[in-house]
């Protein structure tokens, strides 16, 4: 299963229910490709556990702003709806793994 992606009409709905990891990039943000494939695999890894979600902030500015959201990548994890977590720049895999597990337990 690969990463979700988020738009301004789907982005309440999918993080609704159960731990949503999202990605706030941007297509031109340096970091943000070097985060692609590690968010990626944590997709493939968490299938069935948690989602995985990406929201490109050029394409729903207005959901960035209702997060506070000033540079990318942001990552916020969501539990039913709720931000439980939020983590600003470059993630090695295994730091988002611990974060993940944190809002699953």
């Amino acid at each position: 299963m690969s990463e979700v992606i988020l738009n301004e009409e789907n982005f309440k709905n999918e993080i609704a229910s159960g731990v949503v990891l999202v990605d706030f990039f941007a297509t031109w943000c340096g970091p943000c490709k070097m985060l692609a494939p590690v968010i990626e695999e944590l997709a493939n890894e968490l299938s069935g556990k948690a989602k995985v979600a990406k929201l490109d902030v050029d394409q729903a500015s207005h959901v960035a702003g209702e997060f506070g959201v000033q540079s990318i990548p942001t990552i916020i994890i969501f539990k039913d709806g709720q931000e439980v977590d939020r983590m600003i720049g470059f993630q090695g895999k295994e730091v988002l793994m611990d974060h993940i597990n944190n809002a699953l337990a």
